[in-house]
C-alpha cells in the first residue's frame, strides 16, 4: 500500500474537500482528487479508499464520518459505489493510479505504473459484478471506440467474495447467426 499523507477533509455537498495546501499537493502528485478553488476535491471512491487505509479523517461539521457511514451515504446516491471502491482499492494496492473514467461507460482510466503525470492513461477499466449481464453489441462498440483512441480496454469482474479479476479484451468480430435446418433423415 502506498504511503499517502494523512489528510483532514470536510464534507462539502457530499464530497470530501481538503483545504490544507501542502497535503492537497502531495495527494494530487499521487493521483488523488482534482483541484477546485484552492482545495482538493476527492471522488467518493478516493475518499473511501483513504478512509479505509486510515489516511483520511472526514468531518461533517463537528462530527467525524467513518468509512461505513460514508459508504452508506454514497450508495444512497450511487448503488455501484461499493463495486467501484473494490476495483479502485485493488488497482491502488497493485501500484496503479486510477482516475474517474471519461466516457464509453468506463469506470476508470488507469495509468501505467510510474507514468501518472507524464503520459496519458493506457487502460480504460469497466467494472462488472459476477453474474451481471451486458449486451455484446454494446461491449463491441465500446471496445472499438477505445482501441481507436489507442487505449486498452480491461474488464474488471468482481467475484461474490469481493476479489477482482481483470480481463484484457481485444476487438471482437461476430458473424451473423444463420438459421440452419437439419434434416433428421
Amino acid at each position: 500500500m502506498e504511503d499517502a499523507p494523512a489528510a483532514r477533509a470536510r464534507l462539502v455537498s457530499g464530497q470530501a474537500a481538503i483545504d490544507d495546501a501542502g497535503v492537497a499537493h502531495e495527494l494530487k502528485l499521487r493521483g488523488f482528487g482534482d483541484e477546485d478553488g484552492g482545495r482538493l476535491l476527492l471522488q467518493n471512491f478516493e475518499a473511501l479508499y483513504l478512509l479505509y487505509t486510515g489516511r483520511l479523517q472526514l468531518r461533517e461539521g463537528r462530527r467525524q464520518v467513518g468509512f461505513g457511514q460514508f459508504l452508506e451515504r454514497c450508495q444512497a446516491g450511487d448503488p455501484d459505489t461499493l463495486s467501484r471502491f473494490l476495483i479502485y482499492r485493488d488497482l491502488r494496492n497493485r501500484g496503479y493510479v486510477a482516475k474517474d473514467g471519461f466516457g464509453f461507460g468506463s469506470d476508470f482510466r488507469v495509468y501505467e505504473r510510474g507514468h501518472f503525470g507524464t503520459k496519458g492513461a493506457k487502460f480504460l477499466v469497466f467494472g462488472f459484478n459476477e453474474g451481471q449481464h451486458e449486451r455484446m453489441s454494446a461491449m463491441q462498440k465500446k471496445v472499438d471506440e477505445i482501441t481507436g483512441m489507442g487505449k486498452e480496454p480491461i474488464i474488471a469482474v468482481i467475484e461474490r467474495r469481493g476479489e477482482v479479476i481483470y480481463y484484457k479484451i481485444n476487438k471482437m468480430a461476430f458473424g451473423r447467426n444463420k438459421l440452419v435446418s437439419h434434416d433428421p433423415l
